[in-house]
């Protein structure tokens, strides 16, 4: 096989990496005994494959080279410890067997990923822990990411994961799809873990990538498995919706220099017709069912966004009320913005911007750069333009996305220019 770039095997290596996971979780039942093999079988991988060129069946080639690395951990403990009858009780013959046979055989058709995702939110952990170990360990997403999406200290995060991987070990928890009663309890954390994987996928919090197509892919296909998995589920079709009608602009979202072009600004002819079709099917299949839910409720918002011909023929107005239900079902600062924008568009620039004084004081939202920016806009609309450049300055420090640092500075250096 020829060799790839170190790039594509670097994706490659993320894309099965929560799969790989799942199998050696699945014959072990240690969790994080799995989690380290699994790791110095990347490692391995991104070592040898550029000099050796891809094996046949890369995730066969890294399930054994994790087994491998974990029945010898498992030998050389038990060896230490003068303690043989370890390697019995946790690595019987016939579990090394079958492993063998599931990497022999490994395929697209066996993913355990999704496996994974439900242990990872399982009922012995709180939503937090659970939402943060799934990002971590399904989505590929690094201590800091998490601790941003969270809006959390990165040490705090760290705590969080490593408490969440202890209390799986010391629960017992099963690898393995639970029973129905049980998976509707766990729903609720795996549609958030999904979300904010291909949130982070979709608009990178930090560094230089503002899109990281890997992780938005990667939700969209755990969301399209769960929603195979549970296809009555409105408020997980209302997330695949809102998935597929949000990602069906990424190619606009970027310029020819890969800069961030906001949605009015956006050559709609780019957008995806064939993603914003099916969303606006599903959504709209989904929403007379009965109870709506926050999912639904963004779903609806993007596909107001995405069936308007133009950024001056968006419907506003229905923005404005989608935006305040969704308010009432959630208390989540970054709704709290979007509203704000929403009833400036509506009402005018002050009466958005009243609502983010109401905001300031929130500590969720403190040195964060959106407010900030969002404070920016509206002050610029308002034709405040020195403090409109303060506040895009201001924005640009806070953020750790090199691509919105960049627009950011950008929209303070226009505006200086036109002063």
């Amino acid at each position: 096989m020829p060799l790839p770039p170190d790039t594509r095997i670097q994706h490659l290596l993320r894309d099965l990496a929560p799969r790989v996971l799942g199998a050696v979780t699945r014959r072990f039942c240690d969790f994080t005994a799995s989690e380290d093999a699994v790791q110095e079988a990347l490692l391995a991988a991104a070592t040898d494959w550029p000099r050796d060129g891809l094996p046949e069946n890369p995730c066969a080639w890294l399930i054994q080279v994790a087994a491998r690395r974990l029945v010898d951990h498992v030998r050389a403990e038990a060896a230490r410890r003068h303690r043989e009858k370890i390697v019995v009780s946790l690595v019987p013959p016939e579990e090394q067997i079958a492993l063998a046979a599931d990497a022999e055989g490994a395929t697209t058709e066996r993913d355990d990923t999704l496996d994974l995702l439900f242990m990872c939110c399982h009922s012995a952990l709180s939503p937090a822990s659970a939402i943060a170990l799934t990002l971590r360990a399904v989505g590929g997403l690094t201590t800091l990411e998490i601790a941003r999406a969270f809006m959390v200290p990165e040490a705090t995060m760290a705590q969080r994961i490593s408490r969440a991987k202890q209390s799986i070990k010391a629960s017992g928890i099963a690898f393995a799809t639970p029973a129905a009663e049980e998976g509707t309890a766990r729903l609720g954390a795996v549609m958030h873990v999904l979300y904010l994987i291909f949130s982070e996928g979709y608009a990178s919090s930090s560094g230089s990538e503002l899109i990281r197509s890997d992780l938005s892919s990667e939700g969209l296909r755990l969301t399209r498995m769960l929603h195979r998995l549970v296809p009555d589920d409105a408020e997980v079709a209302g997330l695949l919706a809102l998935m597929l009608l949000t990602d069906a602009r990424r190619a606009a979202r970027t310029d020819s220099s890969g800069e961030l072009v906001p949605l009015d600004k956006q050559d709609r002819t780019l957008w995806d017709r064939q993603a914003l079709a099916e969303g606006l099917a599903l959504i709209n299949a989904t929403l007379p069912r009965g109870t709506v839910g926050p999912y639904q409720v963004q779903a609806a918002i993007a596909a107001v966004h995405d069936e308007a011909a133009s950024a001056q023929a968006t419907d506003w107005a229905q923005i404005l009320a989608l935006y305040g239900l969704l308010e009432r079902m959630s208390d989540n600062p970054m709704v709290a913005l979007n509203l704000a924008v929403a009833a400036a568009m509506v009402h005018g620039p002050a009466a958005g911007l009243a609502r983010l004084h109401a905001l300031a004081a929130d500590p969720r939202l403190q040195d964060h750069h959106r407010l900030d920016a969002v404070r920016a806009h509206l002050l610029e609309r308002a034709g405040e333009r020195e403090e409109a450049i303060e506040c895009y300055r201001r924005a640009a420090e806070r953020t750790a996305s090199t691509s919105e640092r960049t627009y950011l500075l950008l929209q303070a250096a226009r505006l200086s220019e036109t002063h």
